[in-house]
């Protein structure tokens, strides 16, 4: 099972339809965590779940959103309202608050990967204006028996392998 997570598109549309259409044969889920700065209904935004971020004026968006695919349990939240950018400690009380195993989130335009306390942390980075990396990322998590992996992917589809990040949930 492979889910895409993108974040941070502050407006692209064109980057946004493309990656869901790069991957509509092989993931089950999208992932948007926040400032996409498209309306909730834009058709660029369809079949994402996505929440706000700190850019997303639109009421519809909810704060963070809770799914569980394939079983695996994942919580997306822009990260704004937990200071992503100093620490994840108010994420990972979240996280195990609402008993997640993956987390998803951007805001910090930082691509990073982190297993703490058994759970995979992912910020795919900013699409549009990525921080410390010469390369606006997207990421693709897959899991297969009880194996969470997630790749980390620049806008023309090349790996970033030095991202790599992998965890067991068995």
């Amino acid at each position: 099972m492979k889910i895409l997570i993108t974040s941070d598109s502050h407006g692209l549309t064109k980057e946004v339809a493309m990656l869901k259409q790069r991957h509509e044969d092989d993931v089950i889920a999208r992932i948007h965590c926040g400032d996409s700065e498209l309306p909730f209904e834009a058709p660029e935004m369809d079949g994402y779940y996505r929440v706000a971020g700190n850019c997303d004026y639109d009421r519809a968006y909810p704060d963070i959103e809770e799914l569980s695919v394939a079983e695996l349990p994942i919580l997306i939240t822009h990260g704004h309202l937990y200071g992503v950018k100093s620490s994840l400690g108010p994420l990972e009380e979240l996280a195990a608050k609402k008993d997640a195993k993956v987390v998803c989130y951007g805001h910090s335009h930082v691509a990073r990967a982190d297993v703490m306390d058994g759970r995979l942390y992912i910020n795919p980075v900013s699409i549009r204006l990525p921080k410390q990396s010469p390369h606006p990322t997207y990421a693709i998590l897959t899991y297969e028996d009880g194996i969470a992996t997630v790749r980390f992917y620049t806008l023309d589809g090349n790996e970033v392998p030095e991202l790599e990040k992998s965890v067991s949930f068995k």
